[in-house]
Formats: structure tokens, sequence, C-alpha cells
């Protein structure tokens, strides 16, 4: 990321969906979405409650973790349970509890109780994969993964444009 722009030349549909304010002073925010598997190789669960760059940064008497991207900076979380439109959350709490639904069986995911996780779906909060469209049973990377650039252009309708030594994808 490296930098934390508030203006853009054009405004794009996916810029605009996080937009926030009104008339001029409206401003969108950068989609950063973070996508992992709820558990990583070994049963380590991936939602944790203090990131390791936190003791890093003690350890190395840093006047600051050294965190790569802020957690208020990432707009989506994707995980094979679901989606967590963190950009939505009003609060840290709700924030939180969309994480949270999205991680179901991991220690942090145990916190939600369904009728929690339904109210966050209704909210808008968060979707799971029947909300998409995607049938659970017959999900599988084929289904998330682009197989070429044509792909991602095919799916932006176009807006992406990728430089030219990834044109050649025929």
């Amino acid at each position: 990321m490296g930098h934390d722009p508030h203006g853009r030349r054009h405004a794009t549909p996916a810029w605009l969906d996080l937009a926030t304010g009104a008339g001029t002073s409206r401003r969108g925010r950068k989609l950063v979405v973070q996508i992992l598997q709820t558990y990583h190789k070994g049963g380590q669960p991936s939602f944790v409650k203090t990131l390791d760059a936190i003791a890093v940064g003690q350890a190395a008497k840093l006047p600051l973790p050294p965190v790569m991207i802020y957690g208020d900076d990432v707009s989506h979380v994707v995980t094979e349970e679901g989606v967590a439109y963190l950009y939505l959350a009003g609060s840290l709490e709700e924030r939180r509890d969309a994480l949270a639904a999205v991680a179901k069986a991991t220690p942090i995911g145990s916190r939600i109780t369904p009728r929690q996780g339904d109210r966050l779906r209704r909210a808008g909060l968060v979707a799971y994969p029947e909300d998409l469209g995607v049938n659970p049973i017959l999900a599988d990377r084929s289904l998330l993964a682009a197989r070429s650039v044509g792909d991602l252009v095919t799916w932006s309708d176009g807006l992406y444009r990728p430089p030219a030594k990834f044109r050649d994808w025929s």
C-alpha cells in the first residue's frame, strides 16, 4: 500500500461503492481484500486475537509494530465460509463480528451465534456462499481463481487493461 491518498483521477464504480460523504466532498477508498482459509496447514487457525507483529515490534523495541496493512484499511475478508464486508461496519465491534462470522469453526468464529450470523447477513455485513449463488457442495477453487489475464479483463468488463507484456493470452 505504502500511501494513503484520498484523491482519484476518475471514480470507478468499485471505488465509489466504498465512498463516504456527500457531494463534492464524497470520497471513495481502495478495495483491500484479504483472502484466506480459516485454517493453515497443520490445523493452526488463520484468525488470531493478536498479530505476531505486535510481539516482533516489542522484541525489536520498534516504536510501532511492523504491520504491512492495518485492519481498518481492509475492506473485505474472503474465506471458504463467506465474505465479510468490513467497509460497511459502523463500529469496531461490528467489524469483529463480521470477521467472526466468516471464521466459523475457529476459536474467533465460535463467539458468533447462528442468530448473530443471520443478523449480520440481513444487515449486508456478511454473505455466505448460498447468498452469492454458489452451491457450497459444488464449490471449488475453479470458481474463485482466474485462469488467465484474459479472464481478469473479461470479469472486469474491460475496466482492467493489463500492461502489453501480459496481453498475449490467446
